[in-house]
């Protein structure tokens, strides 16, 4: 019996990790529609409003020129 109780509890705790993986999928397709949405209004949402940034970061990927990424490594 005890081996029938621990197949019951990892059996429910698989379906709980998918029914919090499922959320978390909605949630992201969510905020991407949201995005797109206001994209298509021409309004921006989130934190970048002022910036019309489109990333989800302030921080740029590169520098801008090689230069600045030499330097920038330097300091």
């Amino acid at each position: 019996m005890y081996e029938y109780e621990i197949q019951r509890y990892r059996s429910a705790d698989l379906i709980r990790r998918g029914a919090e993986a499922r959320l978390a999928r909605e949630a992201v397709l969510a905020r991407r529609a949201a995005r797109r949405a206001a994209r298509r209004t021409g309004r921006r949402t989130g934190r970048h409003e002022a910036s019309g940034t489109e990333s989800h970061t302030p921080h740029h990927r590169r520098h801008r020129s090689a230069r600045s990424a030499r330097s920038a490594r330097a300091a």
